[in-house]
């Protein structure tokens, strides 16, 4: 099947409306719909000498096609005000949020099989007076959707998070048998429904050093994450661990599974980085739309400069489309 994918640029002072009109000089198999201003996307190709024929979309979208190098079809959405590259404006927050609803909107209705989000500037927004703590959350309330699961792919591995943006003395606090319980079920059912994995594999990490040594250093892992994965061995779940996090991202441990359950932001995403920065994707899991989304912000300081790396930009769409892809013959 030909998916359709709705991209949002994200910031339009940033990169994401670069990376954009970039991978819109290549052939995908798959139809591509951005979501924004139209005038904004034809005055930075021209600064950025790129010869794209934007096209607007106007009425109802047929059957999918193959995107044909050279174009793109934009669904519009227009700016508050006139754009600089590297110059965000707040009158600009609500043309952000806006493109992240049309977005939702479009997938929720079947309009669009997935979306792929290029950065926001979450400050920008914030200063706009629209509280925004991420594209995680204003999907999650978008989507009515209680629980939702951060996780980043790579060629070399996924991992998902416990917890995410969370200061580190608040992460033991978050970490409770529900919420882990909750966590890994999302994961184990999204990497059978989106990744077409039959019976996943799932390495879990401590959350203490050494995996807590047998309670010595925490009992976060006698006390709640043994019994949440001994409970859903029992339900039929293959999990590791705990897993000493300092060991856990080996060739031999990540040869034997589907993805590694990190318990928050700093323990488990240094290392993926480290193999794969720029060409890894970030997918929100738990949600009733597909949505990937790219690994890195918003580059203020490359922003009509040309220089702008798309290898996360094209990961993320193509994880968008074999998703689509395995959703739709699952």
């Amino acid at each position: 099947m030909i998916p359709r994918i709705a991209l949002t640029p994200g910031e339009p002072a940033g990169i994401g409306p670069d990376v954009t009109l970039a991978i819109a000089q290549h052939a995908w198999n798959a139809e591509l719909v951005a979501i924004c201003d139209p005038q904004l996307m034809r005055e930075r190709a021209k600064i950025l000498d790129l010869e794209v024929e934007i096209q607007v979309i106007d009425g109802p979208l047929g059957e999918p096609s193959p995107h044909q190098p050279g174009t793109l079809q934009v669904y519009p959405v227009s700016l508050t005000v006139p754009c600089k590259p590297g110059q965000p404006d707040p009158a600009n927050a609500s043309y952000v949020v806006n493109t992240l609803h049309a977005a939702v909107d479009a997938c929720l209705a079947g309009r669009c099989n997935a979306m792929v989000t290029a950065p926001v500037q979450k400050s920008v927004i914030n200063e706009a007076g629209i509280p925004f703590s991420g594209h995680t959350e204003l999907l999650a309330e978008a989507t009515d959707t209680r629980s939702v699961v951060m996780m980043l792919a790579s060629k070399e591995m996924r991992v998902a998070l416990a917890t995410t943006h969370l200061p580190l003395r608040d992460v033991a606090d978050a970490i409770n048998a529900d919420m882990l319980e909750d966590t890994l079920n999302i994961l184990h059912r999204d990497l059978q429904s989106k990744f077409g994995l039959a019976s996943p594999k799932i390495a879990v990490l401590g959350l203490n050093p050494h995996a807590g040594e047998g309670g010595h250093m925490g009992r976060e892992e006698l006390d709640i994450i043994i019994p949440v994965l001994e409970k859903l061995r029992d339900a039929g779940m293959q999990l590791q661990g705990p897993l000493p996090a300092d060991t856990a991202f080996n060739p031999k441990v990540l040869s034997n599974c589907d993805a590694v359950l990190a318990m928050y932001h700093d323990q488990g995403l240094p290392t993926l980085k480290y193999t794969s920065f720029g060409e890894a994707v970030n997918v929100t899991l738990g949600l009733p739309v597909i949505r990937t989304s790219v690994d890195h912000g918003t580059a203020l300081d490359l922003a009509g400069s040309g220089r702008a790396d798309t290898g996360s930009l094209k990961s993320a769409l193509r994880m968008a489309i074999d998703m689509s892809q395995s959703t739709q013959t699952s």
